[in-house]
This record gives C-alpha cells, sequence and structure tokens, in this order.
C-alpha cells in the first residue's frame, strides 16, 4: 500500500519511521511545509528510496489534492489541527481513506454521508488522547454490564528525574498547544449531577482529584474537555453515572501554580495592549518559557492512559482498569508522546489497507475499532496495554 504522511513534525516522524517497518507499505509520501529539513531527516535516518519527500502548502486545498492525486491508499495527516477539515473534504473527495489525531469537529462529522457513500473511512481521533483512551475506553464499557463511573486519563509529562523545573513539566508538543488547553471548558458528572467546569475553574481544588499510579505515585487530575458527548456514543444514559469525566494527569504542584496563572489573566483570550503593541498573552508565555522546559538527550516521557470503570457484571459490582503506560525510547529518540501518538495513526493506516478497519463512513475509535487487533499491534511496538476486572463496593 502507498501512504501519504501530511505533516513530519515530532509525531510526523514517529508515524514515518513505524510506517517503514511494515511489509504492507511499499512507498510513503512524507510532506511537509519544510521540505529541506524533512530531506534531512530522512537522510539521516537512512530510509531510502521507500520515502519520497514533498512540500505541501497546507493553506492551499490545491496542494493537498495534488498530493493526493498521486494515488495513496491511505492519508495520515498530522498538519496543524486547524487544516483537518479541509484535508478530510479532499480525501472524500478523492476517495481516500484518511485518518487523523484530531477531534471530530462539524467538518468533519458533516462528511459522514458523502464518505460512505463514496467508500471511504474517515478515522479521526485516532492518535494517543484523543485516540487510545477511546479505544480503551469503548472496550472497559462494554466489558461490564451495567455501568455507573467512567474515569478517563490521558496525559504526558516528564519523569520523576526530570521533572526539574518550578512547573513538573517538559514539552513534547507545542507548548501554546498546550496554554491552549488549559482554557477549554470541561463537562464532568460529579453526584449524579452535571457539572459544567469554566475554563477559568479548571484548575481550581473542587474540580481537581488525586489518583495513585503503581509504578509512579501520586498525580492531579484535571478535567479535560466535555466527558458527556461519549456517553452518547457508547449508548448510556447519563441519568444512571454517579460519576464520569476525562481528565489530564500532571505532577503535584502543577495546578496549584496554574491556578496562580489563570487568576492573574495571563491565560486570558484577548491581548495585551504594550507599549501601542497588542500582544497575545499565550503566545507570549509559550515563547518565553519553553526554551526552558525541553527535554535533554537521556531524559524519558511517560505517557498514561488509564480507564476506569465501575458498574455490575454478572450482578457483582465490578471495577474495570484499562492502562497502557509508555516511556521515551531512547534507542530510537521518539519521545513517549510521538510514539503513542504517531504510532497510532500509523497502525490506523495499516489496519484501513489490511482490512482490518473496514467500515466506511466517519468512524468513531469508540465503537468502530477491533480492540484486540489494535491492542496486539500497540504491543508489537511495546507500548503494552493492560487490563483487570476486580470487584468493588
Amino acid at each position: 500500500m502507498k501512504v501519504l504522511l501530511l505533516g513530519v513534525g515530532m509525531q510526523g516522524k514517529a508515524a514515518l519511521h513505524d510506517l517503514l517497518q511494515s511489509e504492507q507499505v511499499s512507498e510513503v509520501i512524507a510532506a511537509d511545509r519544510d521540505l529541506k529539513a524533512l530531506i534531512a531527516h530522512v537522510e539521516e535516518r537512512g530510509y531510502g528510496r521507500k520515502v519520497r519527500c514533498e512540500s505541501v502548502d497546507a493553506q492551499s486545498p490545491k496542494s493537498i489534492s495534488r498530493l493526493m492525486e498521486q494515488g495513496p491508499d491511505v492519508v495520515i495527516d498530522l498538519l496543524p489541527s486547524v487544516f483537518c477539515g479541509t484535508v478530510a473534504a479532499v480525501a472524500v473527495e478523492r476517495q481516500i481513506h484518511l485518518v487523523n489525531a484530531f477531534y471530530a469537529g462539524p467538518q468533519v462529522k458533516n462528511l459522514a454521508e458523502m464518505a460512505e457513500t463514496r467508500n471511504v473511512t474517515i478515522l479521526p481521533e485516532f492518535g494517543m488522547d484523543p485516540g487510545i483512551d477511546l479505544v480503551l475506553l469503548g472496550e472497559a464499557v462494554r466489558s461490564l454490564d451495567i455501568v455507573e463511573e467512567i474515569f478517563s486519563y490521558g496525559a504526558g509529562f516528564p519523569e520523576p528525574d526530570a521533572a526539574d523545573n518550578p512547573i513538573k513539566y517538559k514539552v513534547t508538543w507545542t507548548f501554546e498547544g498546550v496554554l491552549k488547553s488549559y482554557r477549554r471548558a470541561g463537562r464532568v458528572i460529579r453526584n449524579g449531577k452535571t457539572v459544567d467546569v469554566k475554563e477559568s475553574q479548571m484548575f481550581s481544588p473542587e474540580n481537581i482529584h488525586e489518583i495513585e499510579i503503581e509504578g509512579l505515585g501520586k498525580l492531579e487530575a484535571i478535567p479535560n474537555g466535555d466527558a458527556l458527548k461519549y456517553a452518547n456514543l457508547l449508548g448510556i444514559e447519563q441519568s444512571g453515572l454517579r460519576h464520569m469525566g476525562r481528565y489530564s494527569l500532571r505532577w503535584p504542584g502543577h495546578c496549584a501554580f496554574w491556578k496562580t496563572i489563570v487568576g492573574l489573566h495571563l491565560l486570558d483570550d484577548e491581548p495585551v495592549i504594550v507599549n501601542g503593541v497588542a500582544v497575545d498573552r499565550r503566545r507570549f508565555l509559550a515563547a518565553a518559557i519553553e526554551p526552558h522546559i525541553q527535554y535533554g538527550p537521556l531524559e524519558r516521557d511517560v505517557v498514561v492512559v488509564r480507564v476506569e470503570v465501575r458498574g455490575r457484571k454478572d450482578g457483582k459490582h465490578t471495577r474495570a482498569v484499562y492502562q497502557v503506560i509508555d516511556r521515551r525510547d531512547l534507542k530510537t529518540g521518539f519521545t513517549s508522546m510521538s510514539r503513542t501518538v504517531g504510532y497510532t495513526a500509523s497502525i490506523g493506516a495499516l489496519m484501513i489497507g489490511n482490512g482490518k478497519i473496514a467500515k466506511r463512513g466517519v468512524l468513531s475509535p469508540v465503537n468502530d475499532i477491533p480492540y484486540k487487533a489494535f491492542a496486539q499491534e500497540l504491543g508489537k511496538r511495546n507500548i503494552q496495554v493492560t487490563s483487570e476486572h476486580t470487584a468493588c463496593q
């Protein structure tokens, strides 16, 4: 099969590496804005003729369409998320399957009928979070007869020895993107009631809880977007849930720091005027802080994906826990974040290519991915999924 990879940044490099390990793949068309850097990377890695490097202007549908004219079987879109709707529309028009790692917005969802009619698979939300977490969520829920509580966690952060700065965090994607996520409103179910978490309140103590992860210790959990939309996908009545939420994880102390920053209005959307110049607050903070929170060559990040579901199985109170804990691979140099996003997107493309994902239209990782086959593919890449079902009160 031939794969078009759009965007060869941190996650894209991992996807490219993974695709080239597969005998299924005959050619990868790797496309990036910085063609010179892409060519240098391919040469440095010794990938050879199996990779063809191209330039792409993500702002131009014609540029994207020109690359799809080269006949790929599947497209992996790892460009900035603002372009995912355009890429998906061109893919459906060209009748080419597509995988991306972004939340499925209206532009993508509205393509569902056309994609199915044209025999095209669009698989969004297929990275780490969203992605692995949603596949585990679907399987965990299906493993119980009655579901009463759902807690889903997805996070990347430095190992303890590498958490050596005031915020105990280092960056594996754009820090501006991290700061944007720190202003995301959320919704959870708490004690049977729907709670709207305002974008300015996600770091408030009432919205934070601690969780103990074996081998890591205590971590802080902060709301991560609207969890309730997944109840509908899972076919669960919200009225029957005592608790439900999606959360990010950080080392203790992180939330108190960012609550102060939010309280000082340093993450507000409105620019601040300095000497007559409009300054974007988050962009300024990202530019000032990001150079000082980079990983060293021998430092590792940790990715945790954990889904904990409580309810009943065969009439008994049961807790189901599905979990991935992954660390940076120092041999390849790929961070765990790059592995769990890039490798997952690659797995999605390969599973579409070999027919293990055969459904057409706009899919959801919650319901449309064969769990066992996916977990096996992760395992081949030394990303292990563990699961346990235990009695609970």
